[in-house]
């Protein structure tokens, strides 16, 4: 009896020490104890993190992005959305509603008999090109309780294109501007405040000076004339 306990006794802790052993090499082998992600993601999506705010750069201003959008490439980006939405001119409204001639329309108003939630139809304001860049960008943030599930397009690129190709179809407001460029410091021939003239400035402004000096020189030594 106490043979048969002494050789279960030994067997337990055997199996004991055998998963300590494994578990100890797991973790060494995955990096249980650090914060650092494996090389190869094939095993599963990894979602990065947002950058902090100010981070980066902020990219072209929505009018440029808008001058030299791709109705082609948008239409590529709306395969997105055609689980939920349809596009064409009388076309049936599903999940979401049609889109046809949506750009310019009342937000929350634009497909008669479709139920929007109380987020949009309570929202106000059209969709003007940045409403609806913003929207796309992310519908919670633009309407918070909306029933759009969609995320929203990350690059900006992207939604320029998107809302290139539903103007197509209905038409839309007038685009936005580009942004003017900003203005060069220090252009040719202004100095800049706080900076020392460079040396062709300085040799202007001397040259500017002579006339007036010699004008001087010669109205006092017609001056000591008269004296005389």
């Amino acid at each position: 009896m106490d043979d048969r306990f002494n050789t279960a006794s030994g067997w337990v802790l055997f199996s004991g020490i055998v998963a300590l052993g494994a578990s100890i090499g797991a973790g060494m082998y995955f990096h249980a104890d650090s914060n650092e992600y494996p090389e190869d993601k094939d095993w599963g999506y990894f979602v990065e993190g947002a950058e902090e705010e100010g981070g980066a750069d902020a990219g072209p201003d929505l009018g440029t992005l808008l001058a030299s959008a791709d109705a082609a490439a948008g239409e590529r980006v709306f395969a997105k959305c055609t689980a939920c939405h349809t596009i064409d001119q009388g076309g049936a409204n599903g999940i979401g509603p049609n889109l046809y001639g949506v750009m310019g329309s009342a937000i929350g108003g634009h497909a008669a008999g479709f139920a929007y939630s109380s987020a949009l139809s309570g929202h106000g304001g059209e969709w003007s090109w940045e409403n609806m860049d913003a929207w796309l960008t992310s519908p919670r943030a633009f309407a918070n309780g909306t029933k759009m599930s969609f995320a929203g397009l990350s690059k900006p690129e992207d939604r320029a294109n998107l809302m290139e190709f539903m103007s197509t179809y209905g038409g839309a407001p007038a685009k936005p501007a580009p942004a003017a460029p900003a203005a060069e410091a220090g252009e040719e021939g202004v100095s800049v405040e706080g900076e020392a003239p460079s040396e062709a400035e300085a040799a202007g402004a001397m040259a500017a000076d002579e006339p007036v000096a010699s004008a001087n020189a010669a109205g006092d030594n017609e001056g000591a004339t008269k004296v005389d």
